[in-house]
């Protein structure tokens, strides 16, 4: 049966930070899963990157890892830090900008 996740160890305990490093002036990302019904993406931004304004066809949860960030969901926005989560609804135009160094893990949900 072939993995259904990706790009990280199995049978061993990881910390999940330090399995993506920061580059200034790129966000990196590492794939761990995506298929029809979710995604799951590991993501490190350097301070003042971000991902602009775009909707989604799921429900996406971050769950912020380090640093902080400015989120805006619809006309809302939202400061989050280091141990904060924070769900993005469906169809709704959200985006983040890392006010701080900044590592999160997302994933979407889909039907």
């Amino acid at each position: 049966m072939e993995n259904q996740i990706k790009n990280i160890e199995f049978s061993k305990a990881l910390e999940l930070a330090n399995l993506v490093e920061y580059q200034e002036g790129k966000v990196i990302s590492v794939t761990f899963a995506q298929n029809n019904a979710v995604s799951i993406t590991l993501f490190a931004f350097g301070k003042g990157e971000g991902i602009s304004t775009h909707a989604a066809s799921g429900d996406a949860m971050v769950y912020i890892l380090d640093g902080k960030a400015e989120i805006t969901i619809g006309n809302e926005t939202i400061n989050a830090e280091k141990g904060q989560v924070v769900v993005m609804p469906a169809n709704i135009p959200h985006g983040l900008v890392a006010t701080d160094n900044f590592k999160m893990l997302l994933v979407v949900v889909r039907k």
